[in-house]
């Protein structure tokens, strides 16, 4: 290791289901500044979206641990989970420099959040906390010169392909009895079933 503290990337998001999108994006992010480990981090209540997840907690948590079992250096994190309520990113962090004083956090989003970054619950104090790393697609804007001159070096760029798959997506094609093979891994495609997740209800 070249660098004493760890370097963490969290990923958050409700994962309703994790899908390879996001899998690619944090191994880009990882590519991007050399991270250690990504911990994919289902919010509890996400504050961004108004639909309410269509998949319990407990299995959008199970969904995104099968998803991330094959590769060490990712993880899934039960943290917004257990601590309930909205998930705001900015009380996770605090929480976070707390219980691991020696890791350096970044957080990933996609690139199209970027924009909305001034919106964010208490982002004046997260950005002198965090690097955020914007994961962005080909042909996605990049755009920092909208926001404020002394955030430049806070937000980070890295690159991945443009894949056009997004949970959406996904729970439309289970409904439209679609297949939604290679959308997911292998586990998740497997766990959908399973428990009948997204199916058109009678």
């Amino acid at each position: 290791m070249g660098h004493a503290t760890r370097r963490v990337g969290i990923m958050g998001g409700t994962f309703d289901p994790i899908h390879i999108g996001h899998l690619i994006a944090a191994e880009a992010a990882i590519e991007c500044v050399g991270l250690d480990e990504v911990w994919f981090m289902p919010a509890h209540v996400p504050p961004h979206k108004s639909r309410q997840p269509e998949a319990s907690a407990k299995q959008r948590l199970e969904m995104t641990a099968l998803a991330v079992s094959g590769e060490p250096r990712f993880s899934a994190s039960s943290w917004e989970m257990d601590r309930g309520g909205v998930s705001y990113t900015l009380h996770t962090v605090k929480a976070l420099q707390e219980e691991y004083p020696n890791t350096e956090w970044y957080w990933i989003i996609g690139a199209d959040m970027v924009a909305f970054l001034p919106q964010w619950h208490g982002i004046e104090e997260l950005i002198e906390r965090i690097h955020f790393i914007g994961v962005r697609r080909p042909g996605t804007p990049w755009p920092l010169e909208a926001l404020p001159v002394e955030w430049r070096g806070r937000i980070l760029e890295a690159d991945m392909p443009k894949l056009d798959i997004s949970s959406t997506n996904i729970r439309k094609r289970v409904k439209d009895r679609r297949s939604i093979r290679y959308f997911v891994s292998d586990s998740v495609l497997h766990y959908i079933q399973r428990w009948e997740l997204y199916e058109q209800k009678p």
